[in-house]
This record gives structure tokens, sequence and C-alpha cells, in this order.
């Protein structure tokens, strides 16, 4: 007889320390992948140059300028993933015909135009207005319009891990965009006139660390991930304001996180879960889908979160069915019932 066989508990301790040790790791490397995307400065309007970052500043800097360090680190993977060259933009060209190659840009001056094209979208996403390529290019052309392409794979790249907004084709035909939240959720904590940004990328970031903690993660496990993003409990964030109050706070009140105290845990310490509205409007499979694209690798490199994500989608899909045919069943039984139950003759 095996050691354990003799002993299953020990070997399910075993397994469960192995299974613990294995999401841990992963969930530092989503971090440091997070991390690679971050923002190196708040939003500019295009014809500000106030805030515009200066060459040789550090990326670790504190306040607007440290929060998200710049994404260039990244520029050969996005851009490539996405099928774009760092050629100018023009309406109509032949992306298929090869580019000369463009001269070499700084990438402090790459950085720049990133963050101008980024803070040019924010505004067009708070006014609810779409956007054309054309307009997109002309912010970038005044400058420089060879890098056209990483440039904006850049940005869009920003705008989905640190904002949580996708770029949705309105009007294909004449290349007409808009700004959509990610990922299904319909929240974005823009509930006035003073919020600049939306917080939908810090939301889609916590669900993330839940999902790859095993579908709960400790206050400490969140916070580690961010404050290596620049966050910090009870220090105001540029974009995101306070982060404590908007974690344990607002996206609690709105039921996209649970917040809870762990059981038989003294001291107390306290763990976040999925809330109701994330389960109702996203999947897991969709988060791990965006922290595999942070990581630029397939979502079944996570295997434990992977199987876990096909379970809910299966689950899903049973469910689906299952109200599909509930409701169904109602008028056809109602339609059988008066085919044959015989009826009452009148001799009034």
């Amino acid at each position: 007889m095996s050691l354990h066989q003799k002993n299953p508990q020990r070997s399910r301790r075993q397994s469960l320390q192995t299974r613990s040790e294995t999401q841990g790791l992963q969930a530092a490397q989503t971090s440091e992948a997070l991390v690679k995307t971050r923002v190196s400065s708040p939003p500019l309007m295009p014809g500000s140059s106030k805030g515009a970052p200066a060459a040789g500043v550090a990326s670790t800097r504190e306040g607007a300028q440290g929060f998200l360090s710049s994404p260039v680190a990244i520029t050969a993977t996005s851009s490539s993933r996405l099928g774009v060259r760092s050629s100018g933009y023009r309406e109509g060209e032949n992306t298929a015909q090869a580019a000369p190659e463009p001269a070499e840009l700084p990438l402090d001056t790459i950085d720049m135009l990133v963050t101008i094209l980024v803070g040019y979208m924010l505004k067009k996403y708070r006014m609810k207005e779409t956007v054309t390529m054309e307009d997109i290019f002309k912010v970038v052309s005044p400058v420089c319009n060879e890098h056209f392409r990483v440039i904006f794979a850049n940005a869009c790249q920003r705008l989905h891990v640190v904002f949580g907004l996708d770029m949705k084709a309105v009007d294909p035909p004449n290349h007409r965009y808009e700004l959509v939240i990610s990922l299904g959720l319909t929240y974005d904590g823009m509930l006035s006139g003073q919020e600049r940004v939306p917080k939908t990328g810090v939301l889609i970031v916590v669900l993330g660390v839940i999902l790859m903690k095993g579908n709960r993660a400790t206050e400490r496990e969140v916070w580690r991930i961010l404050n290596a993003m620049g966050m910090h409990a009870g220090r105001v964030n540029p974009f995101f304001g306070e982060p404590r109050k908007l974690i344990t706070n607002d996206l609690v009140k709105e039921k996209y996180l649970e917040y809870r105290q762990v059981a038989n845990s003294d001291p107390a310490q306290f763990e976040f879960l999925w809330g109701p509205r994330a389960y109702a409007e996203t999947t897991k499979m969709k988060v791990l889908k965006f922290l595999a694209r942070v990581n630029g690798v397939e979502p079944s490199a996570f295997q434990s979160q992977y199987e876990d994500a096909l379970q809910d989608e299966e689950k899903r899909a049973r469910a689906t069915m299952s109200a599909s045919a509930a409701s169904l069943l109602g008028p056809l039984m109602a339609l059988v019932s008066r085919l044959v139950m015989p009826t009452v003759p009148n001799y009034a």
C-alpha cells in the first residue's frame, strides 16, 4: 500500500499546497505583466503641453507620472498581434504593400504621442462621441505619422488594460469607431462630471486576481497587485481616486465585488470574491482571455483557471438551454391542455 493510500489527508494537503503555489506563481506573473502595461502620465488633451513627459523622466516617479509605466516595452508584441506596421495611416491604402522602413523614433517621443492619443480618445468617450480613423491620425500626424500604427496599437492596448475600454466599429465603411466598456461590463464609475476617466480597468484587474487565486483572494493579495501598479490605500490616485474606497465600497455597492471577513480568522482578515453583477455581465473565460492577452499567452496557459472557466461556460450553456426550454414549456402545456380537455356542453 502506498503512502498516499495510507494517509489520504496528507496527500490532499500536499495537492492543495501545490495548487496554491501554482496559483501564486501565475498571479505573480500576471502582476508583472500588468505592471509592464502601466501609463506614465495623466492623459493630455491635444494642443496641451502641460504635464507632457520630458525625455529621461523615470517611470517609477510617484504620483501621476509613476502610476503606470510606458507600454512601449510591449510595442513589438502588441503591434504584431494586431497585425499592424509602424508606417503612417492613409485612407484606403493597400496594407499588403511593403512600406519603407520609418526613421527610428525615441521611445520618450512615442510614449508622449501615445499619451496624447489616449487623452484624445478618453475625451471622446466622456463626450459620448464617435471618432474616425482620420480624426485619430490627425492627432498624431502633426508630430509624426510614420509610426502611426505602432502609436495607435499602443494607445488601444493602454485603453484596454488600464481603463477597460475597447474600440468598436460603428460604421466600418467610413472607418468610424466608438469606445465601449470591455468584457460585457456596464459600469465605468463615471458618476459625475468630475470623473475624468473610467474605472473599469481597476475592476477587471481585481476580478482577474480573484480568478487567478482560485475564485477568492485575500485583501493582502489584491493590494499586492494594486500596490505594484502604483495604487495604495489612503493615497489618492490621479486617475482613480482613493483606491480603498473604490474596491471596498463603490464596487461592492455596485455588486461587482463581495468583501467579507475570512471565516474563523483571528485577527480578522478579509477577502474578495466576484459579486452577482460580475457573474451576470461577464464570464471567467472573458477575464481569463484578458489576462492571457496581457501576458502574451493563450488562456490555456493558465491550466487550472482555464479548466474552471470551461466548466463555467458549460454551466452557463446548460442554464441557458434550461431557461429556453422552460419558456417554451408553459405555452406548449397550455396548448396540450386545450386539445385534450373535453368541452363541457352548455345546456342552459
